[in-house]
């Protein structure tokens, strides 16, 4: 029976806290659903017409096609900086064309030989870091040179794969 007793008395308690809340809450509403009238009736009373002034705009000039300027993409070409030596050659200059990497330097020698047959200045560098044989086609002071360079070459019966790169000797 005490029980009984308990849980009616926690039944009555939870109902009448229930009841509350919901009239507190309807209460929030009206008081927001008012507010928000009698700024509309403000705004109504308050309204002025629109002022109409036209935007500033500048006028518009056209330039003939002629005039358009070509930017060079020289800057964005990746260049790799690795310490090499001179295995077989006349020297570097700052900026190379790579277009061939070997573990064996009689592979490297090979592709050499037939760089040289066709008219390139081919020379063989060793980079001792991770002991690859790179086969160097040309050598420029200017990054712009070495660029024009090596996209000739990629083009060419020496290249099929078209992989050749740009070497910074960091000396």
């Amino acid at each position: 029976m005490k029980k009984y007793m308990v849980v009616c008395a926690g039944l009555g308690m939870a109902l009448a806290l229930a009841s509350c809340g919901k009239s507190s809450e309807s209460a929030y509403k009206k008081a927001y659903e008012k507010a928000k009238s009698q700024e509309a009736a403000q705004r109504v009373s308050n309204y002025e017409a629109p002022t109409t002034t036209a935007p500033v705009v500048a006028p518009v000039t056209t330039a003939p096609v002629t005039q358009t300027r070509v930017v060079d993409n020289v800057d964005n070409v990746a260049v790799r900086q690795e310490r090499v030596s001179l295995v077989n050659g006349s020297g570097l200059r700052n900026f190379s064309v790579v277009v061939g990497s070997f573990g064996l330097q009689a592979n490297a020698e090979g592709l050499q030989q037939q760089l040289r047959d066709g008219g390139y200045n081919a020379q063989i560098v060793k980079n001792q870091t991770n002991n690859m044989f790179r086969v160097v086609a040309t050598t420029f002071d200017s990054k712009v040179d070495a660029v024009n360079s090596r996209d000739q070459i990629r083009g060419s019966k020496y290249n099929p794969k078209g992989d050749a790169w740009l070497l910074y000797n960091e000396q």
